[in-house]
């Protein structure tokens, strides 16, 4: 089948996205966040995106048809997220996709999370496919990873990966360390560029100095260590720092703590992206996750990858956060292939290995 209409249903986390394609081509994105709902947690609550999901992934599907001006007994396949992510918010929609598949008796395709990431360009508007061999470093608040990309289907390996704090997950709990509201990431860039304080003045890069994980001569020297991530202990020097300000009565600029964290974790992933694309003789990188939004993660990688002479590719950004149009891009692909779809009692998978691209 050279151009099947796919439907893709995402909800590992606090997005419940329902995406159609047809072959390559995006007929529509559309995506219902509970963000909101976990401000006043500072966080993601699992139970509360469960139920959020439960609440949105009806209308989200009837909405993606109307939009995309399809009848749901066109759909020549259904695609899902089946991990990895939240185990609850994933149940909610490999529990949907498998009720719609057996009602519709179209053939049902659980795929991976991280790998779905880098499928969205088979259907980005602004380029024409998927660029491989690639890197790519996956960022948001649930996922820090950094993968090697030789084939979307069969040849995917994870490089490295964060042994503690996801990057996102890093911003979330230090902005609520600052008294910053969540999401972290958006507010964190805010704080560090000035706009939070009324001053409008950027603040400081080098006026707090922050370590940077797994970063040292010995660690880059190490296989174990060279392309993975640790972020707990950036958290704590920024605790360190407000503790500091508050016992000694000084004066604490947010704006300085903000943009100094925010380096560190941009340095560290930008340095350890090019490591790998060295490493491998790639010299492609693909920037995905809704950290991607981060104004100075993309300024400082592009930065870099033009001096080492790596391309970067970034996708629009409706289309960096978890969607619906990512998990029917890799369905699509995997019909257009002729690989069969998924046993119906498949589970989702919390913890789903990156090479497990189709369960």
């Amino acid at each position: 089948m050279s151009d099947p209409l796919v439907l893709g249903i995402e909800s590992s986390c606090d997005e419940t996205g329902v995406g159609i394609v047809r072959g390559r081509t995006l007929l529509t994105n559309t995506v219902s966040s509970s963000m909101d709902e976990h401000v006043r947690f500072g966080g993601v609550v699992p139970e509360v995106a469960s139920r959020a999901h439960v609440q949105a992934i009806g209308p989200a599907i009837a909405s993606a048809c109307e939009t995309a001006e399809v009848e749901l007994s066109e759909i020549d396949a259904v695609a899902v997220t089946a991990g990895p992510g939240l185990s609850g918010a994933l149940m909610v929609g490999v529990g949907a996709a498998k009720g719609l598949a057996a009602a519709l008796g179209k053939p049902l395709y659980g795929v991976n999370h991280l790998a779905a990431h880098v499928a969205v360009d088979l259907v980005a508007e602004d380029v024409d496919g998927l660029t491989t061999p690639t890197i790519a470093l996956l960022v948001s608040g649930g996922h820090t990873e950094i993968l090697r990309i030789g084939d979307l289907v069969e040849d995917i390996e994870l490089l490295g990966a964060t042994i503690d704090d996801a990057a996102g997950e890093a911003f979330d709990k230090t902005a609520r360390l600052l008294g910053l509201n969540y999401p972290g990431g958006p507010n964190i860039s805010k704080a560090a560029l000035g706009l939070l304080d009324g001053t409008g003045i950027p603040g400081d890069r080098k006026a707090v100095r922050f370590p940077r994980g797994l970063a040292k001569k010995q660690d880059l020297r190490d296989p174990e260590r060279r392309y993975n991530f640790s972020f707990s202990g950036l958290k704590t020097a920024a605790l360190r720092e407000v503790t500091k300000a508050e016992t000694l009565g000084a004066d604490l600029r947010v704006a300085d703590i903000a943009a100094g964290f925010e380096d560190a974790v941009v340095d560290v992933l930008v340095t350890k992206t090019l490591l790998a694309a060295a490493d491998t003789g790639i010299n492609h990188v693909v920037l995905g996750g809704g950290v991607a939004a981060n104004s100075h993660l993309r300024e400082v990688l592009s930065a870099r990858c033009a001096e080492a002479g790596v391309t970067l590719r970034v996708p629009p950004l409706t289309l960096c956060t978890d969607n619906g149009a990512m998990v029917a891009a890799l369905g699509a692909e995997l019909v257009s292939r002729g690989i069969g779809p998924s046993d119906l009692s498949f589970a989702a998978v919390s913890s789903l290995d990156v090479d497990h691209v189709l369960v």
